[in-house]
């Protein structure tokens, strides 16, 4: 892979030229966003998975939710095998199957209970949403590229690691790199979450530090919280794992903040499975965590939350194995002086 992508540098100057001749065309208004007749707010990041856009916006949906505001969540529902728009919930009902609507839009409405929706086309969604269940507020999940809808508030959240670190496969724009934009687009940002995950704060070096002046920059992290049978719902505390050897299963973007948390609450991760990001589980996929699983003689599987909607729906094939997921929450440093912000009305 890491070959491809060196063929393709070449490739990076033309990407680099065409999203800024596009965001200059949105920022001239030859582009121009649509407005919806709700108050929108974009949680977005610079990369390709793994910065913690969906903890992000449980955090800002459950706000909202619980300051008496009629929200929704509106996605383009990656990974799904659907097109165009879908209604996932109306708040009380799912009406869709985790592969019509993708892992991340389902896990938020299992999460917050609260309407939801699919579209590729935010404002099509944002207009259909708008339609189906009228909300008063509109959280658009990974947006910050999407600038055909206007938006109230552009947050955009960080992982610390990626700001810290130099890696030529990582801080290049795609197809060599994983950067969708430079770090000069924060120019457009509100607000900027540096999301350090299971790590201690690290220093920001100056050469990034200097893209958040005049930006309101916040800092997050996430936390343990504990256990949960997938199929029973039970609720395990994290230290009835300790020493316990799991066969690990994730398919997430950026498995090391999830073996990390394994690993500080002292779990054996020593037996693992990593799949690809928003990995579409089948049987073969299935028997081959069945296989490992008593191969490796196994106490229970220990997975991701994204993970465990889509096995799920393998209850009866992994009805022998216990499998539990990790249940994380996104914590701010700082909760007060962000939420006042999100629940403001002038942002800046």
């Amino acid at each position: 892979m890491k070959l491809i992508k060196l063929l393709l540098y070449p490739f990076v100057p033309v990407y680099y030229f065409v999203i800024t001749l596009r965001n200059l065309f949105f920022d001239k208004n030859v582009f121009k966003a649509q407005k919806v007749d709700a108050k929108v707010y974009s949680i977005g990041n610079l990369t390709v998975g793994g910065s913690g856009k969906t903890p992000l916006v449980i955090y800002i949906a459950d706000l909202l939710k619980k300051h008496g505001k009629k929200v929704a969540v509106l996605s383009r529902g990656y990974g799904r095998k659907t097109k165009g728009y879908l209604l996932v919930s109306d708040g009380e009902k799912i009406f869709t199957t985790v592969r019509e609507s993708g892992d991340e839009i389902y896990h938020t409405v299992l999460e917050c209970k609260i309407p939801a929706a699919v579209c590729e086309n935010r404002v099509e969604g944002a207009r259909n949403l708008l339609r189906d269940v009228n909300p008063e507020e509109i959280v658009l999940d990974d947006a910050f590229q999407h600038r055909w809808i206007k938006r109230d508030v552009d947050i955009l959240i960080i992982e610390q690691r990626f700001l810290i670190r130099d890696k030529f496969f990582v801080h290049n724009l795609l197809p060599t790199g994983n950067m969708r934009e430079p770090l000069s687009s924060l120019k457009r940002a509100n607000a900027i979450v540096i999301n350090r995950k299971f790590s201690e704060s690290e220093e920001i070096p100056d050469s990034r530090k200097k893209y958040f002046q005049n930006k309101k920059v916040f800092t997050a992290n996430y936390k343990a919280i504990h256990f949960v049978d997938v199929v029973k719902k039970d609720v395990y505390a994290l230290k009835d794992f300790e020493g316990q050897k799991s066969l690990v299963v994730s398919g997430v973007a950026n498995p090391v903040s999830f073996l990390n948390a394994l690993k500080q609450n002292n779990v054996d991760i020593s037996n693992r499975i990593v799949f690809r990001d928003h990995k579409d589980y089948t049987s073969k996929e299935v028997q081959h965590i069945r296989k490992q699983f008593y191969a490796t003689n196994s106490h229970s599987v220990v997975t991701t939350e994204k993970d465990a909607v889509k096995l799920m729906n393998f209850t009866r094939e992994l009805d022998d194995i216990d499998i539990f997921y990790l249940k994380i929450k996104l914590n701010m440093d700082d909760p007060e002086s962000f939420n006042k912000f999100i629940l403001s009305k002038n942002y800046s």
